[in-house]
C-alpha cells in the first residue's frame, strides 16, 4: 500500500479490532458503531447528531435507516463509512477500528471496502459513463477489469449508455451510474443515502430493485438512509432514529406499518435485532 505508514498498514490488513483489547469481530459484521457521537459546533450552538449510538450492520442484509430530519440519519452512515469521525465511541468497519486510522489509510479503506450513493448522483460532468464507473478504481490504484466492467454494466442496464454523459441520461439512469461505480472495487458493504429521493416512482422502484438484488445475489449489505416507508419495506430491518438516538427497529415490514411505527412520538421498544 504505497503513502501509507507500516502501522496503518498492519491495520488495514489485520481483521482484529485494536480497541477491544484483541478481540475478533464477528466476520458477518461489516460495520460496528458503539457509543458514537458527533457534535457539530461549540458552546451554546453546539449540536449533538448522534449522542450514544450503538448499532451493527451485518453481512447479507439490507438496512433502511430513517427517521424525521435533523435525526442524526446521514452522520450515522457517514460515519459508519469512514467519511465523517465521531466526536466519541468507536467505529469499525469490515474489521477495522477506523479510530486507529491516518487520513491516508481511512482513504484506501474507503476506496476498496465501501461503496458510497448518494442522492444528487455525483457523477463527473465532463467524463463518460465508462469513466464515471471506473473512476474510484483508477484512484485507488487497482486493475481495470473490462470483462467486468462490461457483466455490470449489462446487469444494472446501462450497456448502451457507456458513451454518454451524465447530462444525456436520466435521474433514473444516473443513478444506476452510481450505483454501477460504487459497485466496481467489489465492497462489502454499500452506503446509501437517500438515493430514490430525486427519482419518481417507477425509477426509484428499478433502483431499490438492483439495491435488493446486491444483497441477495452479491451477498454484500446494503445500508440505505430513507424518508420513505415503501423504500424502507424492501429492506430486512428497519432502523429508526431521533434526536441522535437510535430509538425502534423492526424486521421487514409493510410500508403502513414502518410509517406508523415512525409516526410514533417516542418509542424505545427495539424488534428484529440483527443477525
Amino acid at each position: 500500500m504505497r503513502g501509507i505508514r507500516r502501522r496503518d498498514e498492519r491495520i488495514l490488513k489485520s481483521p482484529v479490532s485494536s480497541g477491544l483489547k484483541g478481540a475478533v469481530l464477528p466476520s458477518r459484521e461489516v460495520a460496528v458503531l458503539r457509543g458514537v457521537t458527533k457534535v457539530y459546533g461549540r458552546g451554546r450552538s453546539a449540536t449533538n447528531a448522534l449522542d450514544g449510538v450503538d448499532v451493527r450492520f451485518a453481512a447479507r442484509t439490507f438496512t433502511a435507516v430513517m427517521g424525521p430530519s435533523g435525526s442524526g440519519k446521514s452522520t450515522l452512515i457517514q460515519c459508519a463509512a469512514g467519511l465523517v469521525r465521531p466526536t466519541g465511541g468507536t467505529v469499525w468497519l469490515d474489521g477495522v477500528d477506523l479510530g486507529g486510522c491516518s487520513e491516508t489509510a481511512l482513504t484506501k479503506l474507503r476506496r476498496t471496502r465501501i461503496g458510497y450513493v448518494f442522492q444528487a448522483y455525483n457523477l463527473v460532468p465532463a467524463l463518460t459513463v465508462r469513466e464515471n464507473i471506473l473512476l474510484p478504481v483508477r484512484l485507488a490504484g487497482l486493475r481495470r477489469d473490462r470483462g467486468q466492467l462490461n457483466a455490470l454494466a449489462r446487469r444494472i442496464g446501462i450497456d448502451d449508455r457507456m458513451d454518454r454523459k451524465p447530462a444525456e441520461l436520466s435521474g433514473g439512469e444516473q443513478q444506476r451510474v452510481a450505483i454501477a461505480r460504487a459497485l466496481m472495487a467489489h465492497p462489502g458493504v454499500l452506503f446509501c443515502d437517500e438515493p430514490t429521493g430525486a427519482l419518481d416512482s417507477t425509477n426509484a422502484r428499478s433502483v431499490l430493485e438492483l439495491l435488493r438484488q446486491v444483497v441477495d445475489d452479491d451477498a454484500r449489505a446494503v445500508v440505505m438512509v430513507t424518508h420513505d416507508p415503501l423504500a424502507a419495506s424492501y429492506a430486512d430491518r428497519v432502523v429508526m432514529l431521533r434526536d441522535g438516538h437510535v430509538v425502534d427497529e423492526l424486521a421487514q415490514s409493510a410500508p403502513e406499518t414502518i410509517a406508523e411505527r415512525l409516526a410514533r412520538p417516542s418509542v424505545t421498544t427495539q424488534v428484529g435485532a440483527p443477525v
